[in-house]
């Protein structure tokens, strides 16, 4: 498809600044403190509407949802050829759209995005990207050390119970993943009490509260799991699952006994502080095997 917009000069063979395209919650800020270390520089475009106001912090340019040609353009201005996608972002509707003309243009293209889950659509959206010379890149590829390890942080651990509930939790992930629904569950005593859907993870979380609340849910407050893992057929540059403070909080508020997530395919945005929430308010939070891995 023909782009709107004249061609920039070629985009840096080398590294080069990371452009991080953010939406809300911790976890872009954590990627970028981990590129900066790592001595990337990087420049944020901030989804207005998403994002928090703190990656300001960064080299900041704001975007809105549809203006596919200014970003392409902000991009290359600043020499970014790396690019990355994290944070939090409700899937947009067609009025949430302010449409520019290289947006236009792509239409045909985007629709057909639309038309699938939340992979299918991140995925026809990225390859916009690289049809433009961008070079898309997971989150953990840029901070590895933000994935959550295997086994405990923190002190406290799950219980036999809870770990039966694991296994459930884990097995039906891996069942409804191909049908691209969600990445969490909540089970407890081997009852599935949410799967989640277009509405994530906190959300479900509070609808936990709510039937807790209404005698809905039999299961003693401080039983059950959040169990969270990636689609079998995701595409790992794309949407990890993630875990931060407020996850825990989260949780806890829902009255669980914790969450467990797959070791290495899960982002703990801030492990000290995840761990600290998690002693405060007496849950556990766990790095697990996939499913069928064994002991």
């Amino acid at each position: 498809m023909v782009s709107s917009e004249p061609r920039q000069a070629a985009l840096p063979d080398d590294a080069g600044p990371l452009g991080i395209i953010c939406g809300g919650g911790s976890v872009p800020l954590a990627v970028a403190d981990a590129a900066s270390r790592h001595g990337r520089r990087v420049v944020m475009f901030a989804l207005r509407g998403f994002a928090d106001a703190g990656v300001e912090r960064y080299p900041c340019r704001w975007i809105v949802l549809g203006t596919l040609g200014r970003l392409f353009r902000l991009l290359r201005q600043e020499g970014c050829r790396d690019v990355v996608f994290v944070g939090s972002l409700t899937r947009p509707g067609w009025l949430g759209f302010r449409l520019d003309l290289a947006t236009v243009l792509r239409l045909p293209h985007i629709a057909r995005a639309f038309r699938g889950g939340d992979d299918h659509l991140i995925a026809g959206i990225a390859r916009l990207f690289e049809d433009e010379g961008f070079r898309m890149i997971g989150a953990h590829e840029i901070a590895p050390e933000l994935l959550l390890p295997e086994g405990p942080l923190g002190t406290r651990v799950p219980s036999e119970q809870d770990r039966t509930d694991i296994e459930r939790g884990l097995a039906l992930l891996a069942a409804t993943g191909p049908f691209d629904i969600g990445q969490a569950v909540v089970v407890a005593g081997r009852h599935v009490l949410a799967i989640e859907a277009i509405e994530g993870t906190d959300r479900m979380l509070d609808r936990i509260v709510t039937l807790r609340k209404e005698g809905r849910i039999r299961a003693p407050a401080g039983a059950g799991v959040l169990i969270k893992a990636a689609k079998p057929q995701q595409d790992r540059r794309f949407d990890l699952p993630a875990i931060g403070p407020a996850t825990v909080e989260a949780v806890a508020r829902a009255g669980l006994a914790g969450l467990a997530a797959v070791a290495g395919d899960a982002i703990v945005a801030e492990p000290q502080r995840v761990a600290q929430a998690a002693e405060a308010r007496g849950v556990f939070v766990v790095g697990i095997k996939p499913a069928g891995a064994g002991a």
